[in-house]
């Protein structure tokens, strides 16, 4: 052992600890980023689904109907988010995605029970992510199952039977929901990677000095940077629409004019978030440690392969600030849903934001940078 500790190699590691002392970030870095990442994959990649949203339309208005509902929402599964008065107002919150599972019970739902007969109980699903949907009717099964063991003691003839529809998904392809989430997914990332390592390439090569001595201002800079870029990512956008489409046959009910321009913000959103990173970065290694820290935390916290309802509630409002999220529903709401842009507006104007902040930042550091 003492052999193969040279005094040469001895003096190699002495210089490696120095320069990871010296270097903050890097040593930030190689310790708190694997830790984060344990634990937002440890969180958030849950298989288990809880707190679902649900929604009740009760036509019977009867302690029994009732007594069905307040075991549904006992369940640890399960959270009352809303009642309505009749099913059409239901399926558009279904719609809008303000719930994920909704009950509608029939007015003659406490006769039939009475009577000893056979009570149908419709289950609506919002199946756009199948897992979540076929999860769901699972939970409510078991639940109504267990309730009608008990109503079964009173009257033992009564019985109790589930309708689900399943909508906007009626065969559960679990590829449509897996296929826009990785869309958004590789919009981001790819658009951020290309344009962290081009600006870092411009440093490292010496060519950032020459475009100083031009007239061009730092914000002029930037986007004749970003221009060329976003013109070639459009090639990927179109590929992947086009994968999406006659591979995976994922259904284009809505605008493609809308999902182009919610592809476009995505594109610029990453853009801007490569060159936040390159402005951070003084060479490509420091770049592709934060992007080792970045990249995952933007995947587990995206919702885009994992349903957001299988994350703890604290982490849940995380991914408001993830523009792979809202490019994901934006994705699922105009293929599948055929929403429209008052639909989705405020998931635009989330991207909007977000990339307008980045860009901003992307300015003030390469301006700061420069001067």
């Amino acid at each position: 052992m003492h052999r193969f500790l040279t005094p040469r190699l001895r003096a190699l590691i002495r210089k490696e600890f120095h320069q990871i002392r010296r270097d903050s970030r890097l040593a930030a870095t190689l310790t708190l980023q694997p830790v984060v990442q344990m634990l937002l994959l440890g969180f958030a990649l849950s298989a288990t689904v809880t707190n679902i949203r649900l929604a009740v339309t009760d036509n019977s208005q009867t302690p029994e109907s009732r007594a069905l509902v307040a075991t549904l929402t006992e369940s640890k599964s399960f959270r009352l988010a809303g009642v309505y008065l009749s099913d059409g107002p239901l399926a558009e919150a279904l719609s809008r995605g303000d719930v994920d599972a909704g009950i509608v019970i029939p007015s003659e739902y406490s006769r039939d029970l009475l009577r000893g007969r056979t009570a149908t109980v419709q289950v609506l699903l919002n199946a756009v992510n199948a897992n979540t949907a076929t999860i769901s009717q699972g939970y409510i099964e078991r639940v109504v199952q267990s309730y009608g063991q008990s109503v079964s003691r009173l009257s033992r003839h009564s019985a109790i039977t589930l309708q689900p529809a399943y909508l906007y998904n009626p065969g559960l392809e679990g590829s449509w929901f897996l296929v826009t989430g990785v869309f958004g997914l590789l919009l981001i990332l790819n658009a951020s990677l290309v344009a962290e390592t081009t600006m870092i390439k411009e440093r490292e090569t010496g060519t950032i000095e020459q475009l100083l001595m031009s007239p061009a201002n730092t914000a002029e800079i930037v986007i004749a940077k970003i221009a060329p870029l976003f013109g070639l990512l459009c090639i990927m956008v179109v590929l992947s629409i086009g994968l999406m489409k006659f591979v995976f046959h994922v259904p284009f009910i809505g605008s493609l004019a809308l999902l182009l321009a919610g592809s476009a913000l995505c594109l610029l959103c990453g853009i801007s978030l490569g060159t936040v990173s390159a402005t951070y970065s003084q060479s490509a290694r420091q770049a592709m440690m934060i992007g080792f820290f970045v990249n995952p935390s933007l995947f587990a916290l995206s919702g885009s392969l994992n349903p957001v309802e299988a994350m703890p509630k604290w982490l849940q409002p995380l991914t408001v600030l993830n523009p792979i999220h809202h490019f994901a529903t934006i994705a699922r709401g105009v293929l599948i849903k055929g929403g429209g842009f008052f639909d989705l507006w405020p998931n635009f104007l989330a991207l909007l934001l977000i990339t307008g902040m980045l860009l901003s930042v992307s300015i003030v550091r390469f301006r700061r940078q420069i001067s």
